[in-house]
């Protein structure tokens, strides 16, 4: 028997990259996955078909998850679907592609990335807070560049270092439910958005960082949050998770 059957999971930002990487592991390995999407439904349907056809169960709900009522709706219509939820893996974000130094940004881009990086999270938070069960597991997705402060990543950052704290306190505040809490920080990581504009030298360059001298696939991140959310990984609670190579 799989070690998630019988568990259900929603993963946001699920249509690509590392979010599809995450809902077909999780799929494979016993758990009903929720794949969240916001503007890219036609990848979204793509990966519950490559679920279902693997012999697994998955569907697909949109949901804009820095609104407050979109994410009602989201965890309202897993419930009564499912009958219940045991795993939120919070992977959608919003980033731009070249750095952005803090003199050139915009109010506009400010505001983007905290309502999608940091208040998504937030109020993901909030509603599995209450309607998770007993033994739950909840995963956040951060970044490396909350360790190493890169420049030109200022405000993408610090508002995933705001999802590093929601981490730590929530593990603490879900107490006596036996639901753990943890935060993966990916480094470079070779998703169709983040290679987008990189040259093959540029690319070259930063896996070189590494001393694994490579970058990070989708599947490297997946395999770490199956873990987290197997029976195996329930004593690692409330902590970062630095998934980078060993470059930082």
């Amino acid at each position: 028997m799989s070690s998630l059957s019988g568990k259900v999971a929603i993963v946001t930002g699920g249509s690509r990259g590392i979010g599809a990487a995450v809902a077909t592991r999780l799929a494979a390995d016993g758990a009903a996955v929720v794949v969240n999407y916001v503007s890219h439904q036609a990848e979204a349907n793509d990966v519950v078909q490559k679920i279902v056809q693997a012999g697994g169960k998955g569907s697909a709900i949109r949901a804009d998850v820095s609104k407050t009522e979109d994410v009602r709706l989201l965890f309202k219509e897993v419930a009564e679907r499912f009958e219940g939820l045991d795993m939120l893996i919070n992977n959608a974000g919003a980033t731009h592609i070249r750095p952005l130094q803090i003199a050139d940004a915009t109010d506009e881009i400010y505001d983007w990335m905290f309502a999608v990086n940091a208040k998504g999270t937030f109020l993901c938070l909030r509603e599995a807070a209450k309607r998770m069960r007993s033994g739950g597991r909840i995963v956040n997705l951060s970044s490396t560049g909350v360790f190493n402060a890169h420049p030109g990543y200022a405000i993408y950052s610090a508002a995933k270092s705001a999802v590093e704290v929601f981490t730590r306190v929530l593990c603490k505040e879900l107490k006596s439910r036996n639901i753990t809490v943890n935060c993966v920080a990916p480094g470079a990581t070779a998703t169709e958005q983040w290679l987008k504009g990189k040259s093959e030298e540029l690319l070259q360059t930063i896996a070189n960082l590494s001393p694994l001298n490579r970058l990070g696939t989708p599947e490297d991140i997946a395999d770490l949050v199956a873990f987290l959310v197997s029976s195996q990984g329930e004593w690692v609670n409330g902590q970062v998770i630095r998934a980078n190579g060993g470059f930082a």
